[in-house]
């Protein structure tokens, strides 16, 4: 369960179970999600596929697997109560994050797999940075955000400076973005940032965790979400801006910071 950024959080539990289970696991969500970390399974599974509906009805069906791992929201405990069923050992449910304790996600699930007799290894990230940034202006839809036209001042402020520049335009933004490069495939977009590297700059987003996965320096603007629960896994910087204090020289002193500690003697 979960969207691009859980799943990516989720990283060093797949990891830590793969070990576990000598890699035979099964895995069962959103396949375009899952697909970025196929290492860790044995094979995956697509839930949106009506094969698995009935895993989520009241029908009735003779099947089982050895044991189910559970990594989602279930507060009523609806979906652990059904899936138990299924499941011939005791179901390990891992919630997904935190609702109150102001703990980082992977930390969070990591600390559920130990308390559950796991062996809990955090995947280390190797870091990918080089002398780029990677800008990417998401567009507001439910969540507040550093309005899009703040990423397109600051591309061209960083390019005035001879920075190496690379605007990654959202999907379905060319409207209101007409120019810089968009990649629609999740797998393509993976392999374009482990090929690139760098400093990636932009909201709280499912791509910022993906990029921070593959090894970029991330530096994350926070509005409506905490830092200390959400930022992305590797190097990264988290910027805590109010709506009334969203300052473009800060975004760029941070860059230009990273800058200078990484690539001076270069």
């Amino acid at each position: 369960m979960g969207g691009l950024g859980d799943v990516c959080l989720s990283e060093s539990v797949f990891y830590s179970l793969s070990l576990y289970y000598k890699k035979k696991i099964k895995a069962l969500g959103i396949k375009k999600y899952l697909s970025l970390f196929s290492q860790y399974f044995e094979s995956i599974e697509n839930i949106e596929s009506l094969r698995w509906l009935f895993l989520f009805s009241e029908e009735k069906r003779d099947v089982t697997w050895k044991k189910i791992v559970l990594v989602g929201k279930d507060k009523n405990g609806t979906l652990r109560k059904r899936f138990q069923s299924f499941s011939r050992e005791t179901i390990l449910f891992i919630d997904m994050y935190p609702d109150e304790e102001k703990v980082h996600v992977e930390d969070y699930q990591l600390g559920q797999l130990r308390t559950s007799g796991y062996q809990a290894v955090k995947k280390e990230i190797t870091p990918n940075l080089k002398p780029l940034v990677i800008l990417y202006p998401e567009i507001s839809i439910k969540k507040r955000k550093w309005e899009y036209t703040n990423f397109l001042e600051l591309e061209r402020r960083l390019k005035e400076k001879k920075v190496p520049t690379i605007l990654l335009r959202q999907r379905d933004s060319k409207s209101l973005i007409p120019f810089g490069i968009e990649i629609e495939e999740l797998s393509q977009l993976k392999s374009f940032l482990e090929s690139k590297g760098g400093i990636f700059v932009s909201n709280d987003s499912g791509v910022a965790h993906l990029a921070g996965s593959c090894g970029l320096y991330t530096v994350t603007i926070f509005i409506d979400t905490d830092p200390k629960v959400w930022h992305p896994r590797g190097n990264n910087i988290s910027l805590t801006l109010e709506e009334s204090n969203i300052n473009l020289a800060r975004v760029e002193h941070t860059i230009f910071h990273i800058f200078s500690i990484f690539f001076s003697k270069s």
